[in-house]
């Protein structure tokens, strides 16, 4: 019976895993928007300022600034 139980838990702590993950690649995944409607979007970076895909907007440098308008990220918001 514990044999059997190992067999039947391994699968839901994989996709509990799993799952956990999503949720963590979607909230790196989030896009920012500026004032001037500019959208940064991670999935796609800022080739204008060296920023590879991937970037979450978190990961941005201080200095970043919107490549439109040049405003800084602390006044960007969060794309639904």
């Amino acid at each position: 019976m514990g044999i059997i139980n190992k067999q039947l838990i391994a699968p839901l702590q994989i996709c509990s895993r799993a799952a956990k993950l999503l949720v963590s690649w979607e909230e790196i995944m989030k896009k920012y928007e500026c004032p001037c409607g500019y959208v940064y979007d991670p999935a796609e970076g800022d080739h204008t300022q060296g920023i590879a895909p991937g970037t979450a907007f978190e990961d941005l440098p201080a200095d970043w600034t919107c490549p439109q308008c040049q405003a800084e990220k602390d006044i960007f918001t969060e794309v639904d």
